[in-house]
């Protein structure tokens, strides 16, 4: 089952309508109180990060569903062009791209400059080079994955690396790490995807 397709936009368009459809969907599905919970939770928490992208950015939401696992899709067409860059870069403190704090912070990263071919051209410790991996589709560039970020960092841990320790804690504390199953976020040319991932009964 797919949903109907929302767009939602940074400055609070239609978010609400986002989270209903989360509850609909919970309740079509007969969910339980607790899944039906998470399922809306996940949602606010994409619907946090959609508000947080920077600039006036619309996008497309919905659900599918599968056999048990439910998937919540948030696709932004438009990245920052390198205009807006340079000026985002020189009121900036440092003139530097400073990372977000926070899981989902440092994944609005995506959303902000995703489509940079280069794309350790900026820092953060989500560009694990294992935790990002070139996709064989030719409709997709890039590919990274929430679970494989956490092993990667997870095999990191014992070098004592003080980036890592903090993006470790960071996972930790994220509310997204401990409810989803998994969260992938897709760059294509112009485009990217998020997709969190939570498997229910």
């Amino acid at each position: 089952m797919k949903t109907d397709v929302i767009t939602v936009s940074s400055r609070g368009k239609q978010m609400e309508k986002a989270l209903e459809q989360a509850d609909k969907v919970a309740a079509y599905k007969g969910l339980s109180a607790k899944d039906a919970l998470h399922l809306r939770l996940l949602t606010e928490e994409m619907m946090g990060l959609m508000r947080s992208i920077t600039g006036e950015k619309e996008g497309t939401f919905w659900i599918e569903d599968q056999d048990g696992e439910y998937q919540l899709h948030l696709k932004v067409r438009a990245m920052l062009t390198s205009e807006e860059r340079e000026q985002l870069l020189a009121v900036s403190s440092s003139g530097k791209n400073e990372s977000a704090k926070g899981l989902m912070g440092r994944l609005r990263d995506f959303f902000d400059w995703g489509s940079d071919a280069d794309l350790s051209a900026y820092s953060s410790p989500l560009l694990l080079p294992d935790a990002f991996e070139q996709s064989s589709s030719p409709m997709l560039d890039w590919e990274w994955s929430m679970s494989r970020y956490e092993r990667v960092l997870s095999s990191q841990m014992e070098q004592g690396d003080q980036a890592v320790k903090e993006a470790w804690d960071e996972l930790e504390k994220s509310v997204v790490s401990h409810v989803a199953d998994d969260v992938k976020v897709a760059i294509r040319s112009g485009t990217v995807e998020m997709i969190i991932i939570k498997k229910l009964a």
